[in-house]
């Protein structure tokens, strides 16, 4: 079905035909288009209609159509927009999903489309209302729910709109004050923190005071004192009282009816099943908070306005204005649809069918002489895919052998055997840093045990350098673009030279075919340059062969290379460049498809039928990003619409899903344990399948740490900032020193080291080795956490050599107190020397109050003594120096005593910034789900920022200053000690 360009309203004319957002307005039952510098603002007195047009990797082109509500529009208009919509659908060729959205109760792919959010103002069209900014600034609450996209609602301005459970935006003429409910999560107060700095530039031009104001605070301090002043003084707050919005639906139970006539009449049926859906008539679907309205492909237009009617007068008769209706046409359903039956066959994609045809008629053509060039000239040119990695780095490939692995020589490493499972660790240079891949590859034939090892080493591996590394999972034939990268000329061998293979052939009593050099192998060419070449061994037989490849085919010093017709002249020169690795020094004897020699086919056992057309992986699709929780073994997730770097929570891991490979990202503050189950997240996503897209259980997994994110995964997102990782704290604490800094991120800390790779490719550049080496010397490695660089250079100087960790060699200590250039400075400068030096600048900075942080020239720690004293004033001298030694050691332990005392007060926090913090609730001693592997006598030390607040009333800083005795009586009031 669809509409004539005459019957299509003038204002669609020319709609969706290019990526974006149109927004048309109801105006006297009309649509309207919305400039584009108004688009994101809404009257609560109007209707819209809203097109989303998203290009897809395919080239094609998918709508979404809105249609929103506001809570003051007309049902007149309300009406008018629900048809609208349906014509505007018939018009881009009946294919769009059309939602309802209500105002207050917006879909979340709604929301995403005007992050951060959309504030509706009052009035609108049929009130005659004209927005004119106000003169004088309004006061204004607003209450703001959500993890990933924020519902913002404007809340009377009284002390009653409180709760503890939510986050509220105070917007004062002077400041903005945003109030975070003790029961609040940290990523919701982060998210609210984008909707301040959206009220900030849109009402206050970017310029006035932000505040936030802690549940529980009490009157602790000014910003507090102030936001309760606006109230009328502090006073407790009332528990939150369930309203209409707060009302639940079962979504569990699913009811299909039929609308004839009008009429919805029910289907029966013990389950839902495709079958029970009819192309000639309309549908509803009842899911609770989803009301899905189906149309068949040849339902006329009056059909499915009639069926929207049914299904908006079934929503308005059970009274539900969260439900959200959901219409689709045959043959687009979404994935939610489809999930809610029990059987479901989707239809084969036609131009697949019809590429693999014209293929399979090319080769078949020219194998009889014919000329097939206009034929393969027919399907369109392909995008060449890039690998995002860099191929100048330094590799290590280390075989799996049991619970053991054998690191490879270099000249082996790119030569893997079928039945094997390898670990492999590359480091490379990034955009901004070195950057380590640490993978796991698994034979066809290789067995369970050995997979396990492998996953088991690669976790270690990256566990060991802190989470630091990427990690992959990849499968033989599976594998991506950057793994061939990375091996360039990669050759896969059939059979195993591992013992546990070796037992597993024996046990089954299966033949050993592992690779013989001198014997009978048959190998195909692949890849796309010298840099990126495969030879797969596979079986010697005719039905291996495949027109669009080359093969090189041996036994003993026999060498045949055989050219498929539908082979290119790339796919030669790589034949040719293999047979210098697996053959080299031996002439090969070229075979042309169609005129190959008696004796080619006598070694491949006789000429039978095979393949023409291409092997294609698993295509990439647009990607999909996804919020995950996984609890007792049970993974649930939740898609993130329109997703860009600000969604990545640093609590939290994140799948992103681009069919043909699966991404988790793990942020800094995940729990170490969490961490460890990143690839188990992976494998679990893979099962769930949520949208049901038949995810192939050997597709590559990728395991992501924040802040080490390779240009692989960042491409998928519009722009990336690697400077947002580079800062410290929880999601809320970092996006509060962006919106104070006026929507900058403010790194805190250096680049992050990145251990030195050795051992590798002999073609390294050498700009590439100098790098990697220094890189590995970072100043800041022997910081002692918790000391300043003065206290730990002290230190330093007392410190046994034989103690000292050799890989972690201590630059700051020169960088701050240099030797003397004196040839023997150091045999000469006794440790008195260095003390008196040091006491002299510690005494300074004890006076002095801090600063930032200056370096001053130590004095010589060389003085000059008597070339040859008399050995009676020597031995004198010698008493006389112990006694002024001992002296200045007692003195300088009570200096370094009191010192502690202050650094510990004052970089105690900082010493806190490294450690997991877990909820009050398993924290408490009398808690019935106890966090282990905790300081159980620091209990306090694992909350964060916020709880510590809220349960002492107090920073941490301020705690640790306290005497001993009182921190124990205050944690003893909060069940902490």
């Amino acid at each position: 079905m669809s509409v004539s360009m005459r019957d299509l309203d003038p204002a669609f004319q020319g709609a969706g035909q290019k990526a974006g957002i149109e927004v048309w307005r109801i105006e006297n039952f009309c649509p309207a288009p919305i400039p584009k510098s108004s688009i994101g603002k809404f009257f609560t007195g109007d209707s819209y209609i809203v097109l989303k047009t998203t290009a897809l990797k395919t080239g094609a082109l998918r709508h979404d159509i809105h249609y929103w509500l506001g809570k003051d529009t007309s049902q007149d208009e309300a009406g008018t927009a629900a048809v609208k919509t349906v014509e505007l659908d018939a018009a881009l060729g009946g294919r769009a999903v059309q939602y309802r959205e209500v105002q207050g109760h917006e879909t979340e792919k709604f929301l995403s489309y005007f992050k951060p959010c959309i504030i509706p103002q009052e009035g609108g069209v049929a009130s005659g209302f004209k927005h004119v900014e106000a003169e004088e600034h309004i006061t204004r609450l607003f209450v703001c729910r959500g993890k990933h996209v924020v519902h913002v609602k404007e809340v009377p301005f009284a002390r009653s709109s409180l709760n503890h459970d939510d986050i509220y935006i105070l917007d004062t003429k002077s400041k903005i004050f945003q109030f975070n409910g003790s029961n609040s999560s940290i990523q919701e107060r982060a998210k609210a923190l984008e909707v301040v700095q959206y009220i900030k530039d849109t009402y206050h031009g970017g310029t006035c005071e932000v505040a936030t104001v802690e549940d529980g605070r009490l009157m602790a301090d000014a910003e507090s004192g102030e936001f309760w002043g606006f109230f009328g003084g502090f006073a407790p707050l009332p528990r939150k009282t369930a309203n209409d919005e707060d009302k639940t639906y079962n979504s569990d139970i699913t009811k299909l009816f039929c609308v004839e006539k009008g009429q919805a009449n029910p289907v029966e049926g013990d389950s839902l099943k495709r079958e029970m859906l009819d192309t000639s008539k309309c549908y509803i679907l009842d899911c609770g908070l989803e009301v899905f309205v189906w149309m068949g492909r040849t339902t006329s237009l009056d059909d499915r306005k009639v069926a929207s009617g049914a299904a908006e007068e079934m929503i308005r008769s059970s009274e539900r204005p969260k439900s959200q209706m959901i219409r689709i046409i045959e043959g687009f359903e979404t994935v939610t649809f489809r999930s809610k039956f029990d059987t479901w066959t989707q239809e084969t994609n036609n131009t697949t069918v019809s590429e693999d045809g014209r293929g399979r008629v090319a080769a078949l053509l020219q194998r009889q002489g014919v000329n097939v060039r206009g034929l393969m000239k027919a399907a369109p040119p392909k995008e060449e895919p890039q690998a995002f990695i860099d191929c100048t780095g330094n590799l290590q490939v280390w075989r799996v052998n049991g619970q053991a692995k054998t690191l490879l020589q270099a000249a082996e490493h790119s030569k893997f055997y079928s039945g094997d499972c390898y670990v492999f660790q590359y480091s490379y240079p990034g955009e901004e840093k070195e950057e380590i891949l640490i993978g796991a590859w698994f034979g066809k034939q290789s067995v369970e045990e050995e997979r396990a090892s492998a996953v088991s080493m690669a976790s270690k591996m990256v566990e060991s350098m802190k989470f630091v590394p990427a990690q992959a999972r990849i499968y033989e034939g599976k594998e991506p673009l950057q793994f061939f990268v990375i091996m360039q000329s990669f050759i896969v061998f059939k059979g195993s030279i591992s013992s546990g293979y070796k037992k597993y052939i024996a046990e089954k009593e299966v033949d050993d075919d592992t690779y013989n050099e001198n014997g009978l192998a048959l190998f195909r060419i692949q890849g796309s340059g010298p840099d990126n070449m495969q030879a797969i061994q596979v079986d010697p037989v005719a039905s291996s062969l495949n027109s669009s490849y080359c093969y090189l085919l041996h036994n003993g010093s026999s060498v045949f290379t055989w050219i498929g017709n539908l082979a290119t002249s790339t796919d030669q020169e790589l034949v040719e460049r293999q047979l210098d690795l697996i053959k080299p020094n031996l002439q090969s004897r070229a075979q042309k498809e169609g005129s190959e020699s008696e004796q080619f086919w006598e070694l491949l056992g006789g000429k039978t039928e095979y393949r023409s057309q291409k092997l294609t992986k698993e295509p990439e699709s647009d990607p999909h990003l996804f919020s995950c929780s996984f609890t007792k073994e049970i993974l649930k997730v939740t898609e993130i619409y329109n997703f860009t770097q600000d969604d990545l929570m640093t609590e939290d891991i994140f799948v992103v899903d681009c069919h043909s490979e699966i991404f988790v990202w793990v942020g800094q503050e995940v729990a170490p344990k969490n961490k460890l189950q990143a690839l188990t997240i992976g494998e679990k996503f893979i099962e769930k399948d949520s949208l049901l897209e038949k995810l192939s259980p050997e597709a590559p997994i990728y395991v992501i740490m924040e802040g080490g994110e390779p240009s692989f995964f960042t491409r998928f997102f519009t722009s990336w900032d690697s400077s947002k990782s580079a800062m410290h704290g929880n999601s809320f604490q970092r996006k509060l020193r962006i919106v104070k800094n006026g929507g900058t991120p403010v790194a805190e800390k250096p680049k992050r080291r990145t251990p030195a790779s050795y051992g590798g490719r002999a073609s390294v550049p050498e700009k590439s080795q100098q790098r990697t080496r220094s890189m590995s010397f970072s100043p800041e490695r022997v910081r002692v956490r918790g000391r300043s660089p003065a206290f730990s250079a002290l230190a330093a100087t007392f410190e046994s050599q034989n103690a000292r960790n050799l890989s972690t060699p201590p630059p700051v200590v020169r960088k701050l107190y240099p030797r003397s250039v004196t040839p023997d400075s150091s045999k000469l400068a006794p440790k008195s020397s260095a003390i008196a030096s040091r006491s002299a600048l510690f005494e300074q900075q004890l006076k002095t109050p801090p600063q930032e942080p200056s370096v001053s020239k130590p004095p010589k720690a060389s003085p000059k003594t008597p070339e040859s004293p008399a050995p009676e004033s020597n031995l004198k001298g010698k008493e006389e120096k112990k006694e002024r030694d001992k002296e200045e050691e007692k003195s300088m332990s009570s200096r370094i005593g009191s010192l502690t005392i202050q650094e510990d007060a004052k970089e105690g926090v900082e010493d806190e910034e490294d450690l997991p913090a877990h909820p009050y609730e398993r924290l408490k001693t009398t808690s019935s789900d106890p966090v282990s592997d905790i300081d159980v006598t620091r209990r306090e030390a694992y909350l964060s920022s916020e709880e510590f607040k809220e349960k002492f009333g107090m920073t941490k800083e301020a705690f640790y200053k306290l005497p001993k005795w009182k921190q124990n009586k205050f944690k003893m009031a909060v069940q902490l000690f």
